[in-house]
């Protein structure tokens, strides 16, 4: 496997203050970015709606790290529940294929006064979007491995009954060796496996446009097929360096669907419990599926597998464990090395925070159970 060019370069930050209790503050951005006295900051890598990431190394383990600082964590209650429910699960998913958690810092601060969350996770060079908007050359090897790191994720993730509700290419991290890790499971949901969870119903508000499958933009029942729709749709755009399905509305999505798959059949719509949508996809004219047309030198099995996963009938669509078995990945599907979730104790979820509006006071202690099972000896101030 060829290796990609490196996504990163080296960089500095200025010398950081020392604040006591173990910590030390570094200027970014005009924005104090505090950090336990174990890891040196080298540069910042990102920025995003809950906060930025720097690059860092911890000189306890000499390990790479990248530590996400979500700041006023509490302004808001909806934003604050999504990136509690990442570091509840986190934890709980244990795959190579997966981002973990490395640490939730214990805030200097204490309990009563904190406001900002610091994540500490593995380090990873760019994301999948990145990579594919880039001038890179990307070869049937590297659409293989990626794409099938992706689908031993979601075959992991959905046999702990997880749904990750938001695959795009830049919820993919990548590093120069193409190892592939998913990340941003703010909106996960499902009936987790060993968790301690209640009936619920499932929002429809999840997944961007792009990469959001029939069911969803029907606003039928959805399960983990949500997910295989969303990575067969990345898969296409490893191929293609482009969106497959870019549109502008949910009835200009709909309409790209029916240009690449066809009209829907009746078969296709037994699952639609909308009248009205029905009418509609009788009424459209007839079209045919262009599949082969958008990926014409592809071989038989890749559109065999893209067309398993684009099924427009949820029920008819591939599993990720089935994706694995397809003859596509033949050279890279090892049966001994797959595995199902299993539970650990120390990591269990309670889902409870999630079927209820939760106050600020509510919130703050789920985030210091957090952080004390990371920092089990440290007292509450």
């Amino acid at each position: 496997m060829a290796r990609l060019s490196d996504a990163t370069s080296a960089g500095v930050v200025s010398p950081p203050a020392f604040v006591g209790k173990g910590k030390k503050v570094y200027n970014i951005r005009n924005s104090n970015f505090e950090v336990d006295v174990r890891y040196d900051i080298i540069k910042p890598i990102g920025y995003g709606a809950y906060g930025f990431v720097c690059s860092a190394k911890d000189s306890v383990t000499g390990e790479f790290v990248a530590i996400k600082k979500i700041p006023k964590v509490f302004d808001d209650l909806i934003d604050g529940k999504r990136i509690l429910r990442e570091t509840k699960l986190l934890p709980f998913l244990n795959h190579e294929n997966i981002m973990s958690l490395m640490d939730v810092m214990r805030p200097r601060e204490g309990y009563a006064a904190y406001r900002d969350i610091y994540l500490v996770s593995e380090l990873m060079e760019t994301d999948l979007h990145q990579v594919i908007r880039s001038k890179q050359p990307l070869s049937d090897e590297h659409v293989q491995y990626f794409s099938f790191q992706l689908f031993r994720a979601l075959k992991y993730m959905h046999s702990a009954g997880v749904l990750h509700r938001d695959l795009k290419p830049g919820n993919l991290l990548v590093n120069a060796n193409c190892d592939l890790k998913v990340c941003d499971f703010g909106l996960a949901r499902g009936g987790l496996r060993g968790a301690i969870r209640k009936p619920q119903e499932l929002t429809d508000y999840v997944i961007t446009r792009w990469y959001r499958p029939p069911e969803l933009l029907l606003m039928c029942h959805y399960s983990q097929a949500v997910d295989v729709w969303s990575a067969g749709l990345i898969l296409m755009e490893l191929i293609l360096r482009k969106p497959a399905l870019p549109g502008k509305d949910y009835v200009h999505q709909l309409t790209l669907i029916t240009d690449l798959l066809g009209t829907p059949t009746d078969a296709d719509l037994a699952y639609v419990t909308s009248r009205e949508a029905i009418t509609y996809f009788k009424g459209i004219q007839k079209k045919p599926k262009i599949l082969s047309t958008v990926l014409p030198n592809s071989s038989k099995a890749l559109l065999d597998l893209v067309s398993g996963c684009l099924e427009f009938n949820p029920t008819k669509r591939l599993t990720a464990e089935a994706v694995l078995q397809h003859p596509y990945y033949a050279h890279l599907y090892e049966p001994q090395d797959e595995f199902d979730f299993e539970p650990r104790p120390e990591f269990n979820v309670d889902w409870d925070f999630d079927y209820n509006d939760v106050t600020e006071p509510e919130l703050r202690e789920l985030f210091w159970e957090e952080v004390l099972k990371y920092h089990p000896t440290e007292p509450i101030d």
